[in-house]
This record gives structure tokens, C-alpha cells and sequence, in this order.
């Protein structure tokens, strides 16, 4: 009998990678060293100095949130993209980047304008939308991103 293949999931609370049997992800898994739901349905803060390995070493897709805290569409989007991280845990990461305190990785993407998401899978970038959506067409661009990985 040979074993179910696995995911890393990144620790939302210590950034610790963990490993998980894919038949596991639906069992509420904990973090092996700080013991946190690892699919918690939370946004994650990213930083300058932990995005990239959310970015590379996540087995999920990783959906980041560029914004800044002036930014009046970033600040009434903030509660769309909450709401859809905590319908969609076992699906994709959701992670949130402050441009304004992190320069280093929004100039290394070229963010120019915010909102602006973009969508990683195996550390490579997949598609990017600038802009903010309604929670429905947010939900059905994601979705159809999704369907193509």
C-alpha cells in the first residue's frame, strides 16, 4: 500500500512548514511545533522577510492581497477577501502584503497600482488583477483561476 501523497502548508502562526497527507487536509491539521490550525481560513500578514516562503514552499496556491492602509478601495475590500479566506481554507492561501511597509517585495513584483492580486502556484505567478471586485465576481474570477491549475 503505498502512501498518500502529501501538501506542505505553511504555519498561518509560526511560519513553519508542515508536511500533510492530502486525505488529511479535511481533518483540521495542526501545526507539528506551535500546534495552530494550519487551515484556519484567516489572512496571513505577509512581510518582506517571510513572503517568499509562503510563496515557494506552500503546496496550495497562494492568493496575496497587495494594498496599503490610504487606500480607501484596499480598506473596503479587506472585508470581501476575509470572508471568501474563511469559505475557501482547504483551497488556496490567502495572504495579505502592506506595499507601504513592505517596498522591497512590492518593487520586486511591480506593483503599481492596489488593490492588486496576484495568484501563485509553486512559487511561480500565475494570473494578477488589479482592483477591487464584489465578493460574487472576486469568488467566480478566483474559482475560474483555480480551475486552470
Amino acid at each position: 500500500m503505498s502512501a498518500s501523497p502529501s501538501l506542505q502548508l505553511i504555519c498561518p502562526n509560526c511560519a513553519v512548514i508542515n508536511r500533510v497527507p492530502e486525505s488529511r487536509i479535511a481533518d483540521a491539521p495542526v501545526c507539528g511545533k506551535c500546534k495552530a490550525l494550519l487551515l484556519d481560513g484567516k489572512v496571513v500578514n505577509a512581510s518582506d522577510a517571510n513572503f517568499n516562503r509562503y510563496i515557494q514552499q506552500s503546496g496550495l496556491p497562494v492568493l496575496v492581497d497587495f494594498w496599503a492602509p490610504w487606500c480607501g478601495p484596499c480598506r473596503s475590500f479587506a472585508p470581501v477577501y476575509s470572508e471568501l479566506a474563511a469559505e475557501m481554507p482547504a483551497h488556496v492561501s490567502f495572504l495579505k502584503l502592506d506595499t507601504e511597509a513592505n517596498q522591497n517585495t512590492a518593487a520586486q513584483f511591480q506593483i503599481r497600482s492596489i488593490p492588486t492580486l496576484i495568484l501563485f502556484h509553486r512559487g511561480r505567478e500565475i494570473t494578477r488583477l488589479s482592483g477591487a471586485l464584489p465578493k460574487g465576481q472576486f469568488k467566480q474570477w478566483l474559482n475560474q483561476q483555480l480551475a486552470t491549475l
